[in-house]
């Protein structure tokens, strides 16, 4: 009897380089490559890498489907050996006597159930999951964990927020610009609300746990229990501080699951309370139970800790850009050669004004569509979860309120780096010898850059001593006197940004100090001071990247520092030139 092939581990992995050797890819390399790509279990900051998991997963779906083939080869021969016998054994059992008589049949019976149906036993015992399970094995280390998709959960709801989306409009995927339709079902969004709830984030878990109700009252079909939702949803409304409506949907619970003992618990404790704050004692005759739905508008979102929150989520939105038709008017694009800089003469840079005071420029055709692919190439195996600047120590940390991952690119890396970078001093007539290395960052599922200064605000700022809105203000943020001394080069005077991709959705870099917004738009770059000409540091170059809807966005930047500009930008005479 043919026999199957055990799929062992060793097995398994040996096929795997022997398909290596035959693309001519060297194993070593590989599984190095791998490591260093996955080293930050917070892959969902980056598009990029978790492109990655999508073939991951369509590599082992098609190892279940050679499991299934498996499986349902040795049921065939399972099957086939079953009804041969059945066959057998009604025609034996008719008369035992009479059909052993016949030496052949006792023969083959002796036979049979010494060996034929040994080998029955071991086909049956035999695993052709050890292949898949091999495989799914190997790959478990590099898959998300549940920090990973808390923060998957976490990013949606801050493109709710930003983008005032209602859950029901997320929930069956009406995004703009998407071209994949994705749905959530019943279970995803009870499961965003969990994560909301296990972070004491009551207003949201209010939103998706209402989605959840909404979804399974219109009839879709769920393992989660209406009384589940039912459960975590009064609790979290009594949380927001809505007790009417706390005690309406513990009734509702109730009715649902009588014998529910916590419900029960909660509805006398709800009832005394609203009493309580009545001023009555509650009535026997209850009113009944009203299932209106609990909208976005329905409760205010918690205040957090960043001052220009609405402001900052209003620009994300395209809202209160105060770039008004007169001032636009003053904006002009021109071509630039760089102060008649040898190589931008014959071929000089389109430069576009995006705001006039303070002055950003965007550059048109900065990055050709080969460069784009090669920068991100180099900076794939690099990328890391991005790290911000202590204000303390100087020291690079990671920060919640920076989500993408980035790369530190230096000329040796590849010649386009060393290109690039003197491309960025020839249009900007900056050195770049004290510059810092070409950061490449891709922001993942609601990747966000949330307002910072880029450069290191010093004590006594001397123009904020006399504007007490921005003194009250500068109060808000702390000081970092310190946080490039190590670096030698003095502060962060100006920012050159790349923009490598283009974004569906979202993605703005916004100002919420003068109201600016400007769009991601493949290939080219936008250029801002951040200093005075007097070394006083622009407060008003606060910014943020907005969190990205729909699309992956890929930037690079270059900081320029103050150390070798002394002749290139000479200081002004007073502190605002």
């Amino acid at each position: 009897m043919d026999m199957q092939l055990r799929w062992t581990p060793e097995v398994k992995f040996l096929s795997k380089i022997n398909k290596m050797k035959r693309k001519g890819v060297l194993v070593f390399l590989t599984f190095q490559f791998c490591c260093t790509w996955f080293a930050d279990a917070e892959v969902f900051t980056s598009i990029g890498q978790m492109t990655d998991l999508i073939f991951t997963e369509k590599e082992l779906v098609h190892s279940l489907k050679e499991y299934i083939r498996a499986e349902e080869s040795k049921l065939e021969k399972i099957k086939s050996w079953a009804s041969r016998l059945d066959v057998l054994t009604r025609s034996s059992t008719s008369d035992p006597e009479g059909f052993l008589a016949h030496p052949v049949n006792a023969y083959k019976l002796v036979k049979r159930l010494n060996n034929e149906w040994a080998e029955l036993e071991n086909l049956v015992l035999q695993n052709p999951s050890d292949g898949f399970i091999s495989n799914i094995s190997l790959q478990r280390q590099f898959f998300p964990d549940d920090e990973d998709e808390k923060g998957a959960a976490k990013a949606l709801m801050r493109l709710q927020d930003t983008y005032r989306l209602d859950p029901e409009k997320i929930s069956k995927g009406q995004l703009p610009g998407v071209k994949f339709s994705a749905v959530l079902t019943v279970n995803d969004c009870f499961d965003m609300g969990k994560t909301a709830y296990g972070e004491e984030d009551y207003y949201h878990s209010v939103l998706w746990m209402q989605q959840a109700l909404r979804q399974i009252d219109e009839g879709e079909k769920s393992s989660v229990s209406k009384s589940d939702i039912l459960d975590y949803l009064s609790y979290s409304v009594y949380q927001m501080g809505d007790l009417a409506r706390a005690l309406e949907l513990t009734r509702r619970l109730v009715a649902v699951d009588p014998t529910h003992q916590r419900a029960g618990k909660n509805l006398r404790y709800f009832e005394r309370l609203l009493a309580r704050q009545m001023g009555q004692v509650a009535k026997t005759e209850q009113p009944p139970v009203t299932e209106a739905p609990i909208d976005v508008g329905t409760y205010t979102r918690p205040a957090d800790y960043l001052p220009e929150r609405d402001t900052y989520e209003a620009l994300c939105r395209g809202e209160g850009v105060k770039m008004t038709e007169k001032r636009r008017k003053n904006l002009f694009c021109r071509y630039h050669n760089g102060n008649k800089n040898p190589r931008l003469i014959l071929s000089p840079i389109k430069e576009e004004d995006e705001w006039d005071n303070p002055h950003i420029v965007r550059y048109l055709d900065m990055l050709s569509d080969k460069e784009i692919e090669k920068i991100k190439e180099i900076a794939k195996p690099k990328l890391a979860r991005a790290t911000v600047r202590d204000p303390v120590s100087g020291v690079l940390t990671v920060a919640n309120y920076r989500v993408s991952k980035s790369a530190w690119l230096e000329e040796e890396d590849d010649p386009v780096i060393a290109r690039v970078n003197q491309r960025m001093e020839d249009i900007t007539g900056l050195a770049v010898e004290t510059a810092e290395l070409l950061q490449v960052a891709n922001y993942g599922v609601g990747g966000q850059y949330e307002p910072h200064f880029d450069f290191s605000r010093r004590p006594f700022d001397s123009r904020l001593k006399k504007d007490g809105n921005r003194l009250a203000t500068f109060l808000n943020y702390k000081d970092e006197p310190d946080a490039f001394k190590r670096l030698g080069t003095g502060n962060r005077v100006a920012t050159y940004l790349n923009y490598m991709s283009d974004v569906e959705a979202g993605g703005a870099t916004v100002f919420p100090d003068f109201g600016a917004a400007i769009w991601p738009r493949k290939g080219t770059s936008v250029f801002w001071y951040n200093l005075f000409s007097s070394g006083e540091g622009d407060y008003r170059t606060r910014h943020a990247a907005c969190p990205v809807l729909v699309g992956s966005k890929w930037v690079s930047n270059k900081w320029f520092h103050e150390r070798g500009q002394e002749f290139r930008r000479p200081c002004g005479l007073t502190e605002v030139d």
